[in-house]
């Protein structure tokens, strides 16, 4: 019995329909050229607006003050005001950089990729979890500056009394606090390990000594912050029913993430007066803290 065979033809992938499809030009070049003009427009615009005079050649033996970061660098000299040094401009970045380059990895999902905004609860997370990052972001700065206490004091009279000085700052913790003198020098290495030279700040044997308050303020407070705000915020979603799957965990993350970024630098750029000092923009001078200038 003889058996017939079929030829059938190999399933190719259906190509993309003519209509989904863009040149390069006219449609994505004048695009770009229109945003370049704008641009360009705005630029302009603003270089009227605001006074940004330039000041003479550098000079270092003239320190401007305050000297300042450029501008893509503003958001870490922020941070370095308000943390141990060490986290603030090496060992966060390099984590959140890390924490960020994981994030494909930990959402798998393939729906919706490449879209904006693809799920029906991704506008409301992105918006509420900006709002959160900026708002709490300005808080901490204010309080980490001492400006709250002095809002309250100032404009609304009220005062906490010395029992509460404590509460001004992170730093008024480490000053205010009675803390008694060992733990301001807690041994923790059980063998010597010099990493300083003699003539540093503390001896050779300040590094195998803990200073307590110190790293309270300058690293537990900051990690505290850093990393338990945003998981209570992600919590707070989850329990309210926004946040359901990876993926919106990770957009409320990254949405506050940026709105905290925008403040961090646009306080270091406008609001940081003489000596770092928080201050309205409209009080900061160009020429502040240069000899020969006003």
């Amino acid at each position: 019995m003889a058996t017939a065979v079929v030829a059938r033809p190999v399933a190719r992938p259906q190509a993309r329909a003519r209509d989904e499809e863009v040149l390069v030009w006219p449609d994505l070049v004048f695009v770009e050229f229109i945003s370049a003009l704008l641009f360009t427009i705005t630029l302009f615009a603003l270089a009227v607006v605001v006074n940004a005079p330039l000041l003479d050649q550098a000079n270092a033996d003239v320190t401007p003050n305050p000297s300042k970061a450029p501008w893509y660098l503003l958001n870490l000299q922020e941070l370095l005001l308000h943390m141990n040094a060490a986290m603030a401009g090496v060992i966060i970045p390099t984590i959140w950089l890390g924490v960020m380059a994981a994030f494909p990895y930990f959402d798998r999902e393939t729906d919706g990729q490449g879209k904006w905004f693809g799920t029906d609860r991704a506008v409301k997370i992105t918006i509420v979890s900006a709002i959160i990052g900026f708002v709490g972001t300005w808080l901490l700065i204010l309080w980490d500056s001492g400006k709250i206490a002095f809002f309250l004091h100032d404009w609304f009279g009220w005062s906490g009394g010395d029992h509460l000085r404590f509460l001004e700052s992170a730093r008024s913790i480490q000053t205010q606090l009675p803390w008694p003198e060992w733990s301001k020098s807690i041994p923790y290495l059980p063998f010597n390990l010099k990493l300083l030279a003699s003539d540093a700040p503390g001896g050779p044997t300040a590094f195998q000594n803990l200073d307590f308050p110190g790293w309270l303020v300058e690293q537990a407070i900051p990690i505290l912050a850093l990393v338990g705000l945003p998981s209570l915020m992600i919590f707070s979603l989850w329990k309210i029913g926004w946040v359901l799957t990876r993926r919106d965990a990770l957009l409320a993350l990254f949405s506050g993430f940026v709105a905290s970024y925008g403040i961090l630098t646009l306080v270091g750029t406008a609001f940081r007066g003489a000596g770092q000092e928080l201050v309205f923009p409209w009080d900061l001078s160009v020429s502040e803290g240069i000899p020969g200038q006003e």
